[in-house]
């Protein structure tokens, strides 16, 4: 198979520092309890009839464990895990390509599986369904439809936006969860498990400190936890207090609430700029010279849960909360 249709959603520096921190069984996967729970009812009940799994659909912000779910699903089930990222599957050829390359039992991991596009959806409704390909050759009359067996595998869609998948290919996954933020005595296990992993020491004030900073996401936490090592190893003698945390994160302009530089611009350009709002979420996008998209996927979710932010039909509006946060006055 062609190496370039298979694709992590990390870069090779987030890879080589998120893969061995990720927990490789459901018993080490803390948080999630209900997701978790179910997922040990379909790998146990899969495993006693030896079959391979249910087609999985995991949906949530980016950062909450999607992929590491899929690893601990090849892995429960001893087979194979094979990684794609949707955009790159620009022709049926493609998928067809990584479609029969799979073995037995293996899990195909789709990653922001919305992004797919709607073509190469009809391709895959037959193999998720009939595990068969129905591949046309040539074209005009020569044409010919030629149809590939597959084996019987499990494919796992990840998607941070659950709206734009469609109706059809939604239907056909067997097993449907969202994964939501976690609650920060939640994220203070996944950092005091992590500094273990990173041989570091980290108390209990300073773990907490970081996990309340971490927007509710174990990616998130990670990632200002190797901050806090390297800000501690080069300015506190590699020793982290919960003082050295908040130096440390104050440098990257992460308050007390997670809010960042660019929560923060987002805020204040609504309340300097447009009273407050409402306004488009493409009107702040051209303020804040950033994507639309990435706003309502990155940004958005985190500052309305926090209740800084209000989507009304009009627009966005600045809270109450955001006015005081930012010492604007209301």
């Amino acid at each position: 198979m062609n190496s370039r249709f298979i694709e992590s959603s990390l870069s090779r520096q987030d890879v080589a520092f998120e893969v061995p921190l990720r927990p490789q069984s459901l018993d080490d996967f803390v948080g999630q309890d209900q997701v978790r729970e179910r997922l040990e009812v379909l790998i146990g009940a899969a495993k006693q009839r030896k079959e391979a799994l249910g087609h999985c659909l995991f949906s949530g912000p980016p950062g909450l464990g999607k992929t590491t779910l899929a690893n601990i699903l090849s892995k429960a089930m001893g087979t194979n895990l094979v990684i794609v990222s949707a955009p790159v599957i620009e022709k049926a050829g493609d998928l067809a390509g990584v479609l029969t390359n799979l073995k037995e039992g293996d899990v195909l991991f789709i990653d922001e599986i919305h992004r797919l596009n709607r073509a190469i959806e009809e391709y895959l409704y037959p193999a998720m369904e009939d595990f068969k390909l129905d591949l046309l050759i040539d074209q005009g009359p020569n044409a010919r439809s030629v149809q590939v067996k597959l084996p019987r595998f499990t494919l796992v869609g990840a998607t941070t936006r659950m709206g734009m998948l469609t109706g059809p290919l939604r239907s056909r996954f067997a097993f449907t969860c969202r994964l939501d933020y976690y609650a920060p005595h939640i994220l203070e296990q996944i950092i005091q498990r992590t500094s273990r992993i990173l041989n570091f020491q980290l108390d209990g004030a300073a773990a907490r400190e970081v996990a309340k900073r971490s927007r509710g996401t174990p990616r998130i936490a990670n990632n200002l936890l190797r901050w806090v090592r390297d800000y501690a190893q080069m300015r506190a003698g590699s020793h982290v207090t919960k003082d050295v945390v908040i130096q440390a994160l104050e440098m990257l302009s992460i308050d007390e609430q997670g809010l960042d530089e660019m929560d923060k611009k987002i805020l204040e350009v609504i309340i300097d700029h447009y009273q407050g709002g409402p306004v488009g979420i493409n009107t702040i996008a051209v303020a804040v010279g950033e994507e639309g998209s990435t706003l309502e996927e990155v940004y958005e979710p985190y500052l309305i849960l926090q209740g800084f932010l209000k989507r009304t039909p009009r627009g966005r509006e600045a809270t109450p909360m955001a006015y005081r946060h930012l010492n604007k006055g209301f």
